[in-house]
């Protein structure tokens, strides 16, 4: 062994006592994170930061399990200095680095010592260069032979790691010392691809997302084994804080709610609740046995390996041979090593609170009916306004959930998320049951597409409902306001009030279908507007005043666009010259079959909006429509009157079929 070798096996032994008289604590991160703060202001602190300062390699990293507050002789002075070019053992493991950044920072806010603020920001490269491409991290930097290179989740490695890396992201107050923009730009682009390397690794099990390993390859991202009893399984303990870190995030991904959604299910199978843990000491207080007695009704705990396809707890020993039962190994790893835990208690705690924030579940409605939610003003329902309803259902259910609405003028703007699919919002009575809100473009101020913040209903949840609802925008002539965006797939609107003026209808979404029957829609100037592919069935056009009705912006290539069948074209008297619509974008595609047009429609039908390339790729055209506005012989040129072989492909079937059959049936 080298001379610089056994120096660091030296130090990596520590020493069992505290020279700090005045600090309560013996355990060196007791000392970090119990002290008050003015202790980090005394000589005291002084003296330990010189020890942590000598402790730290020159990559920017420390050695683990060592207690820096000791008294250090001069030549261990010496030997620790000879130490910092090496980078040997530097590591994240049992909390290394990220608590002695956690020290430095401290003492930073009291004490302006500029060594102390390098140190901070020299873990903090330390912890960045360590990051692989992938986004994990193992367990040493510089990587160590064997299994330390794994992606290291096991005793919280990784995500002690990246709450460290998330705050200074994040520029929070934790740490006292801040990094350059182009330091917090880099933490940013380190987390994102963390969380992306977490969602990764989260386990499947017959295709369902379950929990984490401690370990994982750092290649294929598979569960890897580590020492002989710490073989590739499902962990109770690791899983818990990469739920809870994933539960901090603000605004969370579609990804991650379903990660965390699906974790949290995992822990309610997997709690053991006819078990709890004996454990006798001695005079010392060190555990020198410990027992699994059974119990009825115990507090919730959870094994620490679980196997990856049954999730039934095993154990090891140093041989490596899995056991049913922690009597059936040896007392050294028995009594030596924590083979249970009650960390997910806490996500558990957390959660329904959590849900309610990120439009989930929550608890008390979960226990009630989720698939069936009330909301009433009058305080007779399950809540008075609709989107504390939209925020307890579940997300991604198997099952429709429906939320029912009393009548009311509900003055709110209401959002349904993308991960809140299959929800069906039915009111009381179409006439009384009113969801109403006043937004505008120029009210919003949000720039050039402000218009589609202005929604009074957002839609962004796929296979949704809505029945005798009136939804409305009343911000009156004020430039763009929408009453009702939809940009999910498979939306039915069916028997409602949709008003507003300018822009009242948006539709869109990548390749969505929507369907509308027994509507009445109403507004002045393209109050029918976007890219999605829509059927309008009986229902009430209405035209408030001269302009235009539909503005298409459907996408090159897509079969059809709007389609009205059997519907009826009114108008308020002044309403004299109504174009039937104009493209938003040059492939707009509307067609009207079967339809009532009121006098107030303009014989030529269409507008180009000054895009003479429209006249070309755009589709425009009518089939056996009638009233004073039908006047095919007058219609523009670039226009089109189906034959009755073409007006046929306009089948329901047809325009709104895809993967999922008979979807707007349902």
């Amino acid at each position: 062994m080298t001379r610089v070798k056994k120096i660091a096996v030296f130090f990596l032994i520590g020493f069992c006592f505290c020279a700090n008289a005045q600090n309560p604590f013996k355990n060196w991160s007791e000392i970090i994170r119990k002290s008050d703060a003015a202790w980090f202001g005394s000589e005291d602190a002084k003296r330990v930061a010189e020890n942590v300062l000598l402790y730290q390699r020159d990559i920017g990293g420390w050695p683990k399990n060592i207690q820096m507050q000791q008294e250090l002789t001069e030549k261990q002075k010496k030997d620790l200095i000879a130490l910092k070019k090496t980078a040997v053992e530097t590591t994240t493991d049992n909390g290394a680095t990220c608590q002695e950044m956690l020290f430095m920072s401290r003492m930073y806010a009291q004490i302006k010592d500029e060594r102390y603020k390098d140190s901070f920001l020299k873990g903090l490269n330390y912890l960045l260069e360590a990051q692989y491409a992938n986004g994990g991290w193992p367990q040493f930097f510089p990587l160590k032979k064997g299994y330390y290179t794994h992606i290291t989740y096991n005793d919280d490695s990784m995500v002690n790691i990246m709450n460290v890396i998330k705050s200074v992201a994040n520029e929070t107050d934790y740490y006292s010392i801040k990094p350059s923009k182009e330091i917090v730009e880099k933490c940013k682009k380190a987390f994102d691809k963390g969380i992306d390397c977490i969602l990764k690794t989260q386990y499947k099990q017959n295709g369902i997302l379950t929990a984490w390993c401690a370990q994982h390859d750092e290649v294929t991202l598979k569960p890897a084994n580590a020492r002989a009893f710490e073989l590739a399984s499902l962990s109770g303990y690791e899983s818990a804080k990469i739920v809870l870190l994933l539960m901090s995030i603000d605004k969370p991904s579609r990804e991650i709610v379903i990660a965390v959604k699906s974790a949290v299910e995992w822990f309610e199978k997997t709690k053991i609740t006819n078990l709890e843990e004996k454990r006798v000491l001695n005079d010392a207080g060190k555990i020198v046995e410990k027992k699994m007695i059974p119990a009825v009704n115990a507090a919730p705990i959870w094994a620490r390996f679980m196997d990856l396809e049954t999730n039934e707890p095993f154990f090891c020993d140093r041989d490596g041979i899995r056991k049913k039962s922690l009597d059936q190994i040896g007392a050294e790893r028995r009594n030596g090593y924590s083979w249970y835990s009650d960390a997910p208690k806490e996500v558990l705690k957390k959660f329904p609170d959590w849900a309610v924030r990120n439009g989930t579940k929550v608890g008390a409605t979960e226990k009630k009916n989720v698939n069936y939610i009330t909301v009433a003003q009058d305080g007779s329902g399950d809540f008075s306004k609709i989107q504390d309803a939209v925020y307890a259902t579940p997300a991604f259910p198997y099952e429709k959930v429906t939320i029912f609405i009393k009548n009311g003028i509900y003055n709110e703007k209401v959002r349904i998320p993308e991960w809140n699919n299959n929800v069906i919002l039915k009111g009381e009575s179409k006439e009384n049951t009113i969801i109403t809100f006043d937004d505008n473009f120029s009210k919003i101020g949000l720039g050039r597409n402000s218009t589609f913040y202005t929604y009074t209903l957002l839609v962004e949840g796929d296979d949704f409902t809505a029945s005798n609802l009136t939804i409305k925008n009343t911000s009156g002539e004020h430039g763009q306001a929408i009453a009702l965006s939809v940009v999910a797939n498979h939306a039915k609107i069916i028997n409602c009030n949709l008003l507003g003026n300018q822009d009242t209808l948006y539709l869109s979404g990548k390749d969505s279908k929507q369907y509308f029957k027994d509507c009445y829609i109403e507004g002045t100037t393209d109050f029918i507007f976007g890219g999605a592919t829509a059927l309008f069935e009986n229902c009430t056009i209405h035209s408030i005043k001269s302009s235009y009705i539909t503005a298409a912006s459907t996408p090159e290539g897509t079969a059809f666009g709007f389609v009205f069948k059997n519907c009826k074209l009114t108008a308020n008297p002044d309403a004299k010259d109504v174009y039937l619509g104009r493209p938003w974008r040059v492939y707009a595609k509307t067609v009207f079959i079967n339809c009532e047009m009121g006098k107030q429609i303009k014989p030529e039908g269409w507008e180009n909006w000054s895009k003479p390339e429209a006249e070309k790729k755009a589709f425009y055209a009518e089939y056996n429509c009638t009233g004073e506005g039908f006047q095919p012989s007058k219609r523009v040129g670039w226009s089109h009157q189906l034959s009755k072989k073409e007006a046929s492909q306009y089948s329901i079937e047809n325009i709104l079929k895809d993967k999922t059959v008979n979807w707007y049936l349902n």
